[in-house]
């Protein structure tokens, strides 16, 4: 009896590690694969889609040399586990495709291959709502990295409100989020359980909210209104250079110098922790090649190494830093993971950019990669402005896969107490 007791324990853990290892996590890009961006109306997007709306996956290859990339598109569940579902039931046609829309750079010391994909194209289109992985394929169909996007559709309202923390200790680092869902004449089964949200602060996913249930329902309406759980930290406005004449001084770019390409050398920058907050118009991490003399600076924006110089006032000899932003997809990788110069006492580094206008911040993590958001080295304040999203998943009694069904809005800028 014990025995089988012990043997029925071993199948639950196996069962519990096996889901763990299922989610899915993006794979970052290899050192030759810059400036990937989600596009639509010509600007550069958080990946988050209405069903049916057209829009542009975008990479560089610095390498220069038109290799082939393919790419394929799965479906994944709420919590980014694989779905149950076929590929011909959320996918129209066939993927695994050649990306065949590429163009050279054109008069740039860095030589580059800018790759574009649409979609929908005529090779396929997206038919169902929910998480989605797209990843990208080398000719000798190795994985060369991923991204993820979601698809929605505007089934039910979802009314969200940008509060202060109710906590004294957090109340003027932390920004939480009130919301209230309208399932309307939208029937749902059994909606406390079936429903679930995620939230976003500007899109990213590393520190995404998610598992909140309803605090209560009032009628139609499953009401979201807690002081901790739907909290995130405030931040502070990102950073920024700007090199759209990348041989000229410029925003916070203190010396230029040549080399095979330019050089933007950015003036030192030092904690804000302790700094108080001051207001400073951002992108919210976002990022924008541009070159003054181009007419396309898909091709025309050149590259130039930026470096990067930090003084922390302390040495964080348990954490890494990284230089962090949508131009890397926030990744915590070696590339961008800051060096210590123990004799200047600053943390410095040099990443390849494409010329522009470019959002960046500074992140502490531990050795698993966990970010520190709280001991955040530019601090955390109350009045940051952050854009918030609110995603919407429902799986019904019989369905076979979570679709979103809403997405709510709401910016800090309309902050209430």
């Amino acid at each position: 009896m014990v025995a089988k007791k012990i043997y029925s324990l071993l199948l639950v853990c196996l069962s519990f590690f096996q889901a763990v290892a299922q989610i899915e996590k993006e794979v970052a890009p290899p050192f030759n694969i810059k400036s990937v961006a989600f596009v639509q109306n010509g600007n550069i997007t958080i990946p988050i889609f209405r069903l049916g709306e057209p829009f542009q996956f975008e990479f560089d290859d610095v390498y220069g040399n038109e290799a082939d990339y393919y790419y394929t598109i799965t479906q994944y569940n709420y919590d980014w586990t694989p779905t149950d579902l076929g590929k011909a039931e959320y996918l129209q046609g066939m993927d695994n495709q050649r990306i065949i829309n590429y163009k050279n750079s054109f008069n740039t010391l860095q030589l580059y291959s800018h790759y574009t994909q649409a979609f929908p194209n005529r090779f396929n289109q997206i038919l169902l709502t929910g998480n989605y992985m797209l990843k990208i394929f080398n000719s000798q169909q190795e994985l060369v990295f991923s991204r993820k996007f979601i698809i929605y559709e505007e089934r039910v309202p979802v009314a969200t409100l940008v509060k202060r923390s109710r906590d004294l200790e957090t109340i003027d680092k932390m920004q939480n989020l009130y919301f209230t869902i309208n399932t309307g004449n939208y029937l749902l089964q059994n909606p406390n359980q079936n429903v679930k949200v995620a939230l976003f602060q500007n899109g990213k996913f590393n520190n995404a909210i998610y598992n909140i249930k309803p605090q209560y329902t009032i009628g139609a309406d499953l009401i979201y209104r807690f002081d901790k759980e739907t909290s995130f930290w405030g931040g502070n406005e990102y950073l920024n250079f700007e090199n759209k004449d990348i041989r000229a001084v410029a925003n916070n770019v203190g010396h230029v110098s040549a080399g095979e390409i330019y050089n933007s050398h950015l003036y030192m920058n030092t904690s804000r922790k302790n700094a108080g907050y001051t207001y400073y118009p951002d992108l919210n991490g976002s990022f924008l090649p541009n070159n003054l003399n181009a007419e396309d600076n898909t091709i025309e924006a050149d590259y130039a190494w930026v470096y990067f110089t930090l003084n922390t006032n302390t040495f964080m000899d348990k954490n890494d830093v990284y230089i962090s932003g949508m131009f890397n997809n926030y990744a915590l990788t070696p590339e961008f993971k800051m060096d210590y110069n123990a004799d200047k006492g600053l943390f410095e580094k040099a990443l390849l950019i494409k010329q522009g206008f470019t959002n960046y911040e500074y992140v502490i993590a531990d050795k698993n990669g966990k970010i520190d958001h709280q001991n955040a080295i530019d601090g955390n304040y109350w009045q940051t402005e952050n854009n918030y999203f609110v995603l919407v998943y429902y799986r019904g009694n019989n369905d076979r896969y979570d679709r979103v069904i809403g997405k709510g809005m709401a910016t800090s800028v309309n902050i209430t107490n």
